[in-house]
């Protein structure tokens, strides 16, 4: 099992570090001026998930004077996202020096966070960001912003009422609540589940788990395991049950040999984020139909940490067809008619994106615009799962398929995975999430303050607060003459 190898911590400088971070914060007027004009009893913006996404975007909403906010999570405090329970990677892909959900904000970057607790030394020595220290980090985050997540609290079903959203609550204090604006802040998991393949229908629960399940590990000592796929998740499920004494473990890939290249870390720039929702739909769905079709690798690290057991087998152009319970042990049959029995398969088919597996919108979820139904991709650009993505407005919020069937969409903000078809890698991965961040408060802002305008000019009306109060100046004459030279 891989030792703890963590330095030692000072807390004197994170707490010098909080210091710095509040007076930033003060210098830069934060947080922002209340403007949003009030409702009895509703809620500005409610957004679902405080994990990365969520945080960031409360802080970008707090930062904008948008204050009457609140964020649900239905996780235990301090286990928000998968970083604590499905994600097995011993390191982060992304570069360490990324900045992350700082939102510009030098003392809240994980760089800063690491320096003050270890020093500059091991933060040079340091390599990638071991997954559990990036929880930790997060937690920091939540507690030096105060950020108000209410954990343990579900967001059953949402419908409309009025111009406002009804959410339907388990776990909080009110069965109900009602919000103005609603924010899927869920993930890379947050607009569909976990892809579970048709050739798992009959076989039996008890021997196949998605990469995204709470495995039993241990249970796996002596077995005979294989792993569909070889993208990261599949590649750490694997290293996991090598390192709790599987007897082997097969990797069976569809492929015909590994992807190596990240195409998408190659093109990445603040052009790209800024410049791919402008971007006409040709463009887009290209570049997004190649990132799935190159396919990402698996990490470095996370690749050697399964090779480096004689025990682990990689094979290529084994497609799986079929698997079915074969006495104690799994029979799996592949698309070239060959067959091989495993005592337990492990799924690294990752998540699809698919709107009816939120059941918090109801049947209202099949009424959403998807890519599929504004887009026929040219031969060989066809990729159904791309299809599935929602087809996206600029500002995150969903389109109806049908105008008029479900307006109510339009008060609902896609700020997870799902929303990168249509805007970019903004609201899900480390790199882009300040910026989109930024691109959503700005977004909701404008919708609030319009929704308002004519409370907005009123206010304006009203204001009577004088800046002069009379005795700043006195009156004088001026001696002046007509147009004809004479004195007047």
């Amino acid at each position: 099992m891989p030792q703890d190898n963590s330095p030692s911590i000072d807390d004197k400088g994170l707490d010098a570090l909080e210091a710095r971070l509040h007076e930033d914060l003060a210098h830069l007027c934060y947080p922002g001026k209340d403007w949003v004009q009030p409702r009895d009893g509703v809620t500005d913006v409610v957004i679902i998930g405080g994990g990365m996404c969520g945080m960031v975007a409360w802080l970008a909403l707090t930062t904008g004077g948008v204050r009457n906010v609140r964020v649900l999570d239905r996780s235990p405090a301090g286990m928000e996202g998968p970083w604590l329970t499905y994600a097995r990677m011993e390191t982060l892909r992304s570069p360490k020096q990324l900045t992350g959900p700082a939102f510009g904000l030098g003392p809240l970057t994980f760089q800063a966070w690491y320096r003050a607790q270890f020093g500059t030394q091991k933060w040079e020595d340091l390599d990638k960001i071991p997954r559990p220290m990036w929880m930790e980090y997060l937690r920091w985050y939540r507690k030096a912003l105060n950020i108000p997540v209410e954990n343990g609290v579900s967001v059953d079903r949402v419908e409309p009422e009025g111009d406002l959203l009804r959410l339907h609550l388990t776990g909080a204090p009110e069965a109900s609540i009602l919000t103005r604006k609603l924010v899927f802040a869920t993930g890379r998991d947050g607009f569909g589940g976990p892809n579970i393949p048709g050739f798992v229908d009959v076989l039996p629960r008890e021997y196949w788990a998605h990469t995204a399940d709470d495995i039993d590990f241990d249970a796996l000592k002596g077995k005979r395991v294989a792993v569909v796929g070889v993208g990261a998740s599949a590649v750490d499920n694997s290293a996991e049950a090598l390192e709790h004494g599987a007897a082997e473990v097969r990797h069976l890939i569809r492929r015909k040999e590994m992807p190596t290249i990240n195409k998408m870390m190659g093109i990445g720039s603040y052009g790209f984020t800024c410049g791919f929702n402008d971007l006409p739909d040709e463009w887009r769905w290209r570049f997004m139909q190649y990132s799935f079709k190159t396919q990402t690798p698996p990490p470095h690290g996370s690749t050697l940490r399964v090779s480096r057991h004689p025990n682990a087998y990689f094979h290529f152009g084994k497609g799986v067809a079929t698997t079915e319970k074969h006495g104690d042990a799994v029979r799996i049959g592949f698309t070239d008619g060959t067959a091989w029995d495993a005592d337990f398969l492990i799924l690294g088919t990752g998540f699809n994106v698919d709107p009816m597996a939120r059941t918090e919108l109801g049947k209202t979820a099949g009424d959403i615009l998807l890519w599929e139904d504004v887009y026929t991709a040219p031969e060989g650009e066809e990729s159904r799962d791309l299809g599935r993505f929602p087809y996206l407005n600029a500002d995150f919020t969903f389109r109806e398929k049908v105008p008029g069937t479900a307006p109510w969409l339009k008060h609902v903000y896609c700020f997870n995975y799902a929303a990168s078809a249509s805007l970019g890698k903004v609201s899900g991965d480390i790199p882009g999430v300040s910026d989109g961040a930024a691109w959503l408060a700005r977004s909701l802002a404008s919708t609030l303050y319009a929704e308002d305008v004519t409370g907005h000019w009123q206010g304006m009306l009203d204001y009577d607060t004088p800046e002069l109060i009379g005795n700043e100046w006195e009156p004088s004459s001026l001696e002046t003459v007509d147009l004809k030279g004479e004195v007047a």
